[in-house]
C-alpha cells in the first residue's frame, strides 16, 4: 500500500503543472503572433505581385499560382523563386 501511495501526486502537482503548461501556452500564443503576421504578410505580397505582374512575366497559368501561395511560407516562397521570369 505504501507503493501505492508513493505514485499518486500530491493535490498540489496539478495546480503547479496546469500553471506551468497555461505560462507556456501564453508564451507560446504570443511568440506566434509576429510570425502570423510575417506569414500574412508575405502571402499578401505575393498575391499583389502576382496580381499586378504582366502574365507574360509569369511561368505557368496565373490562376495556377493561387492554391500554391496558400500553402503556408513554402508557397509565396515558391512562387518568388520558381514563379516569375526573370
Amino acid at each position: 500500500m505504501t507503493d501505492v501511495d508513493e505514485q499518486q501526486p500530491s493535490p498540489e502537482e496539478p495546480a503547479e503543472n496546469k500553471r506551468t503548461k497555461k505560462q507556456k501556452s501564453v508564451a507560446a500564443t504570443i511568440l506566434s503572433i509576429p510570425f502570423a503576421i510575417l506569414q500574412f504578410a508575405y502571402m499578401f505580397l505575393a498575391f499583389w505581385d502576382l496580381y499586378n505582374r504582366p502574365a507574360e512575366d509569369v511561368k505557368g497559368p496565373k490562376p495556377a499560382w493561387i492554391p500554391v501561395i496558400l500553402i503556408n511560407w513554402v508557397g509565396p516562397t515558391s512562387y518568388f523563386m520558381f514563379g516569375i521570369r526573370r
